[in-house]
């Protein structure tokens, strides 16, 4: 049992030293992501497959029962009317009364679009488990529906199988389920309406797959040994190399070569070159195999031995979801089908490695020189022996290793679905590759490979809701990316590079397709035409070559914040990057948190947290993001404390004038009367409001308050600082109910009187102008006392949309309502928090 317990012990202290990585340096939200995006019709959906053709400047979209033909530069634009095709009405019915859903299963998935040659496209759909094939003039973008062919064996039946094909010289090589149930796995090579080949019916050929992608390699372009064109599937399945107790999905890469015509007596009709290898992925160190396979994009080459292949997989690590990156090279899986054999062995019922001599020709080997120059010339003439070798042993005992034997890139949390990669040159005429990554909640990854490592450039949330991205497609021409779920079609840059807002900020993005123009000091597209005026350093990300632009670097605006003795106060700071780290100072001196115990750090929240300040607080508050040494200006803050109305009139109000006293104590009632009735009007008011339907009326109001000055308090940067912003309608929108302070003057003069609200109202806010008393009454004693000519919102109640939970200490207080205005996407960034 101790053992057992030190190993567990042990991976867990190897999962902590790992890193599940890479945070992406920025997080753009869904509203914040520069798109275009098609306006489908009424009832469209399932984005099944994407093809270009940048030829015609068309992108092809096949989904559910319909085809697209979209403008390339602005998918919202159709080329061409859709070609509608349904399953019909009587397929649907037959389809249903099989037991399969009319709601989700019985229509027409189109799962093949390819271009068959320069005038046709080729398309296959499920046709309510019924598969049709039929092809499409691309002159005017017509179906020929008099003409279907049948398509069983082309694609799936069932439209969430997996399914993989491709067109080459006029043949269709496709991997999929052909049949109905779904039982009948089958790789095969269709010309015409005719079956000329397919894999035997055998477990140990396919057992139970799942296919993910297909590739077609022309390894006979430059071969010493006049080898042979293939083409690559890969897939995951039930293996069946390992015992009962750990019998596993794994993933898989097999090959068939493209002149194979099958055997003359063994194997007719069937492949002669099947074979097949595992697809490793794994982290040794934790003992973590990424098994489940979910997409494969080959990246194309000059020269074909150059070509690699990146592959996204799934896995679990405990109760949490993990998704890996690897890459693989085309030499390596070479590699492995030269290698040895696996078998299975009857006496022990155990799989091994096959240790006997090989037949020859090469069992599963294409037919090249040497076999020429021994007779045979093509796989019809291989001998018996070899065929029967290769029926009985398609597995390779080795495996297909990863690059750098380790994944590229893990991300714990994130179920990855589909990879496309594109090869850029960066200003230093370096090739980078740029993974662009789907995932199963609707976001896209951006990354850039340094070989060895990955820089997740940023995340983008490119769908509303949380459906899977099913496809990518890459347009080189015209820098553009298609994102495809079943909700619609997402067009995306492969930059924005306008979110950098200065030199540091573009450099440390790391992004090959960004620069910083040192010109117009902009981050624009990266241009090697414009190499002298440019800056990029992608590898290292040294931001010393900013030193020149950082006085051109654009200062925050001084939120001027005045608060009465007592209040607590929540500085909030938004930080450049998912990568920076917030480091404040006070008075132009870095802020430490342990020399005052009411200054706390909240890293959650990414805030300052001042706890009952007092007027030794008072000053400017300057918060800066710090990333890999460089620090730019977040957020700058002129905080003043003023005394309490209480004090003030105590020191106004001598014990000797009873008479005063009373006085004063009347007035006070009478005010405190006043307010009461307002507050009762209004709740009244605001009640008849809500229940007239206006749902979109905001719970809080919005007062001016009209205050003495007093004398000037220094500004944090006197550059940046202004008053235009003080009647700035953006500033006056809320709706998380919580008690704030929104910037505006802080020009503060010594005085000991108090003011009242004034009646003038706020712009839009057609509301009536008595002040009010708040719940939160922590600040509105101070502010009656203080000075600044600024806005006050004042929570009514009644419309919290949260529960508000039991909390027991100050900062879990401030800390749920603090969380309250992050989930708000509409809260102003500019406006200040207490």
């Amino acid at each position: 049992m101790f053992p057992s317990c030190f190993f567990v012990l042990a991976l867990l202290l190897r999962a902590e030293a790992w890193e599940w990585g890479l945070t992406p340096r920025k997080t753009v939200r869904y509203h914040g992501v520069s798109e275009v995006r098609q306006s489908w019709h009424s009832g469209v959906s399932q984005v099944m497959t994407l093809t270009l053709d940048e030829n015609r400047g068309a992108l092809y979209v096949g989904a559910r029962e319909v085809i697209f033909s979209l403008d390339l530069n602005n998918i919202g634009k159709e080329l061409r009317p859709p070609i509608i095709w349904e399953a019909p009405a009587d397929k649907k019915l037959e389809c249903a009364q099989k037991g399969k859903s009319n709601q989700t299963e019985c229509f027409n998935y189109i799962r093949f679009l390819e271009q068959f040659n320069q005038t046709h496209l080729v398309t296959c759909g499920t046709y309510a488990f019924q598969p049709k094939c039929a092809y499409i003039e691309l002159s005017d973008f017509t179906l020929d529906a008099e003409n279907l062919e049948e398509g069983k064996g082309k694609v799936p039946y069932d439209p969430a199988k997996g399914h993989t094909g491709l067109i080459l010289d006029g043949a269709l090589y496709s991997a999929t389920m052909n049949n109905f149930l779904g039982t009948e796995p089958v790789i095969q090579r269709i010309v015409g309406q005719h079956n000329l080949m397919k894999t035997e019916y055998l477990a140990s050929w396919l057992n139970e797959p799942n296919f993910v992608s297909s590739a077609h390699i022309p390894e006979s372009v430059g071969s010493e040994i006049g080898d042979d064109d293939k083409i690559y599937f890969f897939f995951t399945e039930r293996a069946l190399e390992y015992d009962c107790q750990s019998e596993q999905v794994v993933s898989r890469v097999a090959r068939i070569c493209k002149g194979d015509l099958g055997g003359a007596r063994t194997l007719q009709r069937k492949w002669t070159s099947f074979l097949k290898a595992r697809l490793l992925c794994s982290i040794p160190e934790l003992q973590l195999n990424f098994n489940l396979l979910k997409s494969v994009f080959k990246l194309e080459a000059k020269e074909w031995r150059s070509t690699h292949f990146y592959a996204a997989f799934q896995a679990r690590w405990g109760d949490s979801p993990v998704s890996a990156i690897c890459q693989y090279s085309i030499q390596d899986i070479q590699k492995v089908f030269d290698g040895p054999y696996k078998e299975y062995r009857e006496q022990s019922q155990k799989w091994g490695r096959y240790s006997d001599s090989v037949p020859s020709p090469r069992p599963g080997s294409c037919v090249t020189n040497w076999h020429r120059n021994h007779g045979v010339y093509s796989s019809l003439e291989l001998p018996d022996n070899t065929l029967n070798f290769v029926k009985k042993h398609p597995l390779m005992d080795d495996s297909v290793m990863s690059t750098h034997m380790r994944p590229l890139l893990v991300r714990r949390g994130a179920n990855f679905t589909t990879i496309a990669v594109q090869r850029t040159l960066g200003l230093d005429r370096e090739p980078y590759d740029i993974l662009f990554i789907g995932t199963e909640n609707g976001w896209v990854n951006k990354a850039v490979s340094f070989g060895s490592t990955v820089h997740i450039i940023e995340e983008l949330q490119v769908f509303d809701k949380s459906y899977p991205v099913h496809s990518l497609a890459l347009s080189a021409r015209k820098s553009l990316l298609f994102v495809g779920s079943q909700s619609g079609l997402v067009q995306l840059p492969f930059a924005d590079c306008s979110k950098y807002r200065s030199c540091a900020d573009c450099i440390l993005a790391r992004d090959p397709y960004c620069a910083w123009n040192i010109n117009i000091t902009r981050c624009v597209r990266a241009d090697q035409r414009y190499r002298p005026i440019l800056l990029q350093d992608i590898k290292d990300s040294d931001t010393s070559v900013c030193e020149v632009q950082s006085q051109k670097a654009v200062k925050p605006f001084v939120k001027n914040i005045t608060v009465g003795i007592g209040t607590n106060v929540v500085l909030p700071c938004q930080l450049s990057s998912n990568l920076a780290q917030p480091i404040w100072t006070f008075n132009g001196q870095d802020l430490e948190s342990d020399q005052d115990d009411s200054v706390l750090f909240d890293t959650t929240l990414q805030a300052l947290v001042i706890l009952g300040v007092g007027t030794h607080h008072s000053g400017c508050y300057v918060c800066y993001s710090e990333e890999q040494g460089t620090q730019l200006t977040a957020e700058s803050y002129q905080l003043t404390v003023v005394a309490s109305p209480s004090l003030i009139l105590e020191s106004r109000a001598p014990l000797d004038g009873l008479g005063l006293v009373w006085m004063m104590v009347i007035a006070l009632g009478a005010v405190c009367l006043a307010l009461f009735l307002a507050v009762v009007y209004l709740r009244r008011k605001l009640k008849d409001e809500l229940e007239k339907g206006s749902k979109s009326m905001e719970n809080t109001l919005v007062y001016p308050i009209k205050l003495p000055s007093q004398p000037k308090t220094p500004k944090c940067l006197p550059s940046a600082d202004s008053d235009e912003k003080l009647w700035d309608p953006s500033s006056f929108y809320y709706s998380d109910g919580s008690l704030k302070i929104v910037p505006g003057h802080a020009l503060c003069q010594n005085s000991t009187g108090s003011s009242s609200p004034s009646g003038n109202g706020i712009p839009g806010q057609p509301l009536p102008s008595p002040p009010l008393h708040s719940p939160n009454h922590m600040l509105l004693a101070g502010v009656r006392g203080s000075s600044s000519n600024g806005y006050i919102r004042l929570t009514l109640g009644g419309g919290v949309t949260e529960e508000h939970p039991q909390l027991g200490d100050l900062n879990e207080e401030l800390r749920w309502k603090l969380k309250q205005r992050q989930a708000l996407p509409d809260s102003n960034p500019e406006e200040s928090s207490v």
